[in-house]
This record gives C-alpha cells, structure tokens and sequence, in this order.
C-alpha cells in the first residue's frame, strides 16, 4: 500500500514537475516572441527614419541651393548693349525719356515720341511737322551741329545720329560722354528700315512695324487709283534750288515715293541717274508727261519758266505741272511720304 501511494506521489510530483516545465517554456516561447516583436518594430522604425533622412536632406539641400541660386541671379535691369552702323557699342538703355535725334523727327513722331530739342535751318524746323513740334525747342544746325554744352542743356538720355557725317570730327566722342550716342551711317538711304531700327532702340517695335503696315496699304491704294490716269505715263521732279536745278531720280526723297513705290515712269535723264542736272538747254530732253517743281527759295523758278523753251514744254502745254511743297518732298520719313502719297494723288486723279 506503500508503493502504490509512493508510486502516486511520484507521479504527481511529475505531472507537477511536467505542468511547471511547460508553462515555463510557454511562458519563455511568449518572452521571446514579445521582445523580437519589439525587436522588429525597433529595426523597422530605425529603417524608416534612415529612408526619411535622405529625403530630408535632399530637400533641405535643394531649398538652400535654390536661395543661394537666386541670391546669384544677377538683378535684369533690361539695358543692353548694340552696334551703330559704325561699329560702336552702344548702350541702350532700357527705358529712354529724353531723346535727341536731328533731322529723325518724322520717324520719331510715327513712333509716338517727341524728341527734347528739333534739327532746324536758323530758326525754322521741318515745315511739315511743326503741328506736333512747334512747342519743342530748336537747335540751329546751319553752320554745324550744336556744341555739347548747347546738348547738354537738354539733358538727353539717348542720342541718335541720322548719318556718319553728323559724327565726323570729335562730335561722336562729344556726344556719347553726355548719352549713349546710335549713328547711322545713312537713315535716309532706307526710311523704313530706319525706321524699325529706332523701334527696336527706344522700346517702339510694335509701333514701328504697324506704322508701316499702314504705310504699304496706302502705297498700294494710291497705286490701283493712279494706274487708272497714269499707267505708262512719266513724270519730272524739278527741284529749284539756290545752288541750282536738278531733276531727281528714284533713289531719295519724293523721286523713292514717285518712282519706286507708286510706278510713275522715269524720264530718260534719270532713268539710271540718282539726278540730273537741268538748264534750258536740256529743257526740251525732259520726256515727262507730269512735271511736279520744288521750290526752295521764293524767285528760283522764276528765270527758268518765263522762258519760251519751257513754256513749248509738252506737260506745260498740257497745263500738267504742279507746284508742292519742299519740305515734304524733301524729307525723309513716312510722313513726308504719306505728303507726296497725297499730293500725287490730288494732281494727277482730281
């Protein structure tokens, strides 16, 4: 009896030792679970926060590389720098106010601006402008340009030359230490190209090139009218000047407008000829059936046109000779072209 309760206790003390055993490997297996639980949460935030860290880097990076990029833009004032027609640099400003530019003064008014002084002969601009200029100063250029402190008092921004000789002797190294100082060597030679060149200097692009698209329909007009009285006809400029009389030919002034961009013929004295020159003798040469006479100077055509010689004259006969203004027809720019568009026009069609 007791080995069997020996026996029992022995098994009860294993079933104890057995239960014990196991919870306690239950309970360890549980340890060791909950602390590589705890482990890997560790490793993946750990991870996390070493992916993060580039980014933020990166970013922060980034963000100060583009203040420092925008602290080393250089500040764009808009002022550039272009070559005159003699090869100067020139700098352009990006805003001009004041502008001086004599004998440009039609191309300036075409683009809306009014110079701070007018090229004029004594006293006396361009006739044909004077009702938009005549509240601007003058600045006699009959015995040359005007001196630099004469400039000085208008206080330019910007100076532009109509051609090289107006930059001959110093004037050029005057001029540009008061403003910087644009030459061309001829302005006259091409209107409408000088005309988008002082566009493109003072900010008038647009202005420039409608105000030309204006012109060419006007030209074109003016030719469907004049083809309808004049096709195959020739007409004479006469110019009557103090120094002499000349006929002019196709390449300046109103001969450009008459000739070239209306179509009237040429007569045979200028047919390759930029002028002629006209005595009575050659009178009876002048093969036009028009003769349009330029006066400048009251009494220069007096002498010539009271002679016989001039009265036979097949367009005087025909009572087709007419009188214009100089001014105009001796300018240079779209409003004095629009003038002889006009005056053409009323003689030749009315």
């Amino acid at each position: 009896m007791f080995h069997d309760f020996k026996r029992s206790a022995q098994r009860s003390v294993v079933s104890k030792f057995r239960s014990t055993r196991l919870s306690a490997l239950i309970l360890l297996v549980l340890i060791t679970g909950l602390l590589s639980a705890c482990g890997a949460a560790s490793e993946n935030n750990t991870g996390a926060a070493q992916e993060e860290q580039p980014a933020t880097e990166s970013l922060t990076t980034a963000s100060t590389e583009t203040a420092v990029e925008k602290d080393q833009e250089p500040e764009t004032t808009g002022d550039r720098t272009v070559k005159d027609d003699l090869g100067h640099d020139v700098l352009v400003p990006a805003k001009t106010e004041r502008v001086f530019a004599p004998y440009l003064e039609d191309s300036l008014l075409t683009l809306g601006v009014k110079p701070v002084a007018q090229w004029a002969s004594g006293t006396k601009g361009h006739v044909y402008l004077q009702d938009q200029l005549s509240d601007v100063p003058t600045l006699d250029f009959s015995s040359g340009l005007p001196s630099p402190e004469a400039l000085m008092s208008y206080n330019p921004d910007f100076i532009i030359l109509h051609t090289a000789q107006y930059a001959e002797n110093g004037v050029y190294e005057s001029y540009s230490k008061i403003a910087p100082t644009y030459v061309f060597t001829n302005a006259s030679g091409d209107v409408e190209k000088s005309l988008q060149v002082i566009g493109d200097l003072l900010g008038k692009t647009a202005e420039a090139e409608k105000a030309i698209e204006t012109y060419h329909a006007k030209v074109e007009s003016a030719k469907a009218e004049l083809a309808k009285v004049a096709e195959g006809k020739k007409a004479a400029i006469i110019r009557f000047a103090p120094r002499g009389i000349s006929m002019m030919g196709g390449n300046y002034f109103s001969g450009y407008v008459v000739y070239e961009q209306l179509g009237l013929g040429k007569p045979a004295l200028v047919e390759t000829e930029n002028s002629a020159i006209v005595s009575t003798e050659v009178l009876p040469e002048i093969d036009a059936d028009f003769i349009f006479t330029v006066e400048q100077g009251a009494g220069n055509m007096k002498e010539m046109t009271e002679t016989n010689v001039w009265k036979s004259m097949p367009a005087v006969q025909a009572g087709h000779v007419y009188a214009v203004e100089s001014a105009p027809w001796l300018g240079s720019g779209l409003i004095a072209y629009s003038h002889v568009i006009d005056d053409t026009l009323k003689a030749l069609t009315q």
